[in-house]
């Protein structure tokens, strides 16, 4: 059963691995805000709940977005695993997501720790671009477009988002490391925690999240 937590700073490259892994093992992947629009559009009890909340600008509260975990993970496409993302991003979330898997036989096997340092998430974010008429990703050095800042796609300009920068994801990174070395530790007790090199190429770091992950 692959029961997998995707964990990793900003600019780790979560979103690209997450999908990787999903399809690869046939599982879903399921990111809170996803889950969030998905329990809103089915008119759930809790969607309904959380779009309170949502449309007001709120936080959803701990209690609703547990509940959404809980409805999400219990479903048949689940039964054979599933990859979270986003979630559990606080220590609360983490032990009522233990008893939610004791409770539906579903429990976290393992937690997939991308490790990447400071020095070059900086590089990898404040190098981001993206085309502003089709949102197609790009970097100033890493994969750089046929023609500086234009799309290879569609010839949009190419843009730098308002918050892929230094100041910004320093405050992002401080925030990151305070809320989750505590789930790290608290899934390190569980023994359930893998590091991955997140610096690897792609392809190499797949291989290396499969060797953990078994075929």
């Amino acid at each position: 059963m692959k029961n997998i937590i995707l964990m990793g700073p900003p600019g780790a490259g979560k979103g690209t691995n997450a999908k990787r892994i999903a399809s690869h093992y046939g599982i879903p992947h399921i990111s809170t805000g996803d889950m969030f629009r998905e329990a809103i559009k089915n008119k759930t009890p809790l969607g309904e709940l959380a779009n309170k909340y949502i449309s007001q600008g709120l936080l959803v509260p701990d209690d609703v977005t547990i509940g959404l975990v809980k409805e999400r993970i219990s479903l048949d496409d689940c039964k054979n695993g599933f990859l979270l993302d986003g979630f559990p991003r606080s220590l609360p979330q983490a032990e009522a997501l233990t008893s939610i898997g004791e409770e539906i036989s579903r429990p976290i096997k393992y937690v997939i720790n991308i490790v990447v340092p400071e020095s070059i998430l900086v590089d990898r974010i404040s190098g981001r671009r993206v085309c502003k008429t089709c949102g197609a990703p790009y970097h100033i050095r890493n994969m750089k477009p046929k023609v500086e800042g234009i799309c290879d796609l569609c010839g949009g300009e190419l843009v730098q988002r308002k918050d892929d920068n230094e100041e910004t994801l320093k405050a992002r990174l401080h925030e990151y490391h305070k809320m989750t070395e505590p789930l790290i530790s608290y899934y390190k007790n569980l023994g359930v925690v893998y590091d991955v090199d997140g610096t690897k190429d792609l392809d190499e770091l797949s291989k290396d999240i499969a060797k953990i992950l078994g075929e």
